[in-house]
């Protein structure tokens, strides 16, 4: 690198500063508070896997294996891939550690970043985050209505408003079939007007077409089948179940029969929730049934319904219904001279190990200079020290929020961050 070249993240890449990571770190704490109240476990698959994991489960004729994932050879001449979205892995997970022989049903959810090569904007990057949620060992509309209640409450408690649940069965490999010709056909007379990409599909995957993002085949679709129109009797009293339980447990929804999956797994539920604020993007958690793709990893035939929330949009959202509290620090601590410096840390120590969080002045400040740090840092308490309060044994202290001063001895310091400040 040349002297006038300046070191910089790679385009769709970002770095997660203060303040925005409180942010995160509310929805990752939000997500460890509520999955778990429905049994779900975390699991930590890792990033990097064999690029069959992914063909196998996404589909090689799909955008993100065909165009987006990031793919190489390692020193060992094995094509690996940095993870596109966290259901296979965990698949992969499930089968290899032979979970299935494990009391069903088995319940997992995850954190963490996943790659695609794709256009950057708004909310979305080439390395983005996920939370995701995966149940193995039940096919009963029961369990979907389940875990779409659960995503529910994890939504209304980082305090997302304003979302619109969506609903559609994409049907089974019994009823699947005849809806693939209807689409062929409907799609057969349009050949010319689709995107280069959808003619491809047409006779690879016609159902992607319904997944298309470009203009010109979003106005194709107008008229073509639905899905639901197609469904066998199981899949039409499945989802007919799943709307009742729905239902029955207070979730609006509205069924959406345009809404397809671009992922060769899904089966039978396909759900996302979107926000009316956030453009042509506008999903922030998308899922469904996958009862084939645990069999197709060579493990017994399992079916499986899971989602996936995108984080980014998520904190978009969150920012822009205005930033959440973020932490100060409870304690700052002024102090003059170096005998009133030892003290100071000792003093700190002591905050610390109570649970509060104590900053300290810089040695050669002086006191108008600590006092204006605290009061940038928004501190709640400023504490004062200097040879007067170690000889009388006392601490002055000042709340910022109000002016209001006083005197604590030192002996009694802990009783006063407990009458005073709201532990973490």
């Amino acid at each position: 690198m040349s002297s006038d070249e300046r070191y910089q993240a790679l385009k769709g890449m970002q770095d997660i500063l203060p303040p925005d990571i409180y942010i995160w770190q509310k929805i990752e704490a939000a997500a460890r508070e509520i999955f778990p109240l429905f049994g779900f476990k975390e699991i930590r698959p890792p990033i990097v896997e064999l690029t069959s994991v992914f063909t196998r489960s996404i589909g090689e004729n799909t955008d993100i294996v065909e165009k987006e994932m990031y793919t190489f050879n390692d020193k060992a001449g094995r094509s690996i891939s940095l993870r596109p979205e966290g259901t296979a892995s965990v698949v992969r997970a499930y089968v290899e550690n032979h979970l299935h022989n494990l009391p069903s049903p088995q319940k997992f959810f995850y954190s963490g970043p996943m790659f695609r090569y794709e256009r950057p904007q708004s909310g979305r990057f080439r390395q983005f985050y996920q939370t995701g949620v995966e149940l193995f060992g039940s096919s009963s509309p029961k369990t979907d209505a389940e875990v779409i209640l659960m995503l529910g409450r994890f939504l209304e408690k980082i305090g997302l408003e304003g979302l619109s649940f969506q609903i559609n069965s994409i049907g089974c490999e019994k009823c699947r079939p005849g809806y693939k010709e209807s689409v062929t056909g409907f799609f057969s007379d349009r050949h010319d007007n689709l995107c280069p990409d959808c003619r491809r599909r047409l006779n690879l995957n016609p159902l992607r077409i319904l997944d298309c993002k470009v203009g010109r085949c979003v106005e194709m679709r107008n008229g073509a089948p639905q899905i639901i129109d197609y469904l066998c009797e199981d899949c039409k009293t499945h989802f007919d179940k799943l709307k009742s339980m729905l239902s029955a447990v207070g979730v609006k929804y509205t069924v959406n029969p345009e809404m397809v999956r671009g992922l060769d797994y899904y089966t039978r539920t396909t759900f996302e929730v979107t926000s009316g604020t956030l453009g042509a993007q506008n999903a922030v958690a998308a899922g469904g049934r996958y009862d084939k793709l645990v069999k197709a990893f060579g493990g017994p035939e399992t079916p499986a319904v899971g989602f996936a929330v995108g984080m980014e949009r998520i904190v978009e959202l969150l920012k822009r219904s205005g930033q959440p509290d973020l932490p100060v620090p409870d304690i700052f601590i002024a102090f003059i001279g170096d005998a009133a410096e030892t003290q100071s840390m000792l003093i700190a120590e002591r905050i610390r190990g109570a649970g509060y969080w104590a900053e300290l002045g810089d040695s050669e400040a002086s006191l108008k200079s600590h006092m204006r740090r605290a009061d940038r840092l928004s501190a709640k308490y400023v504490f004062i020290i200097g040879d007067e309060e170690i000889n009388s044994k006392t601490i002055k202290w000042k709340k910022l929020s109000d002016s209001e001063q006083g005197e604590t001895p030192i002996s009694g310091l802990t009783d006063f961050l407990l009458e005073n400040i709201t532990r973490h």
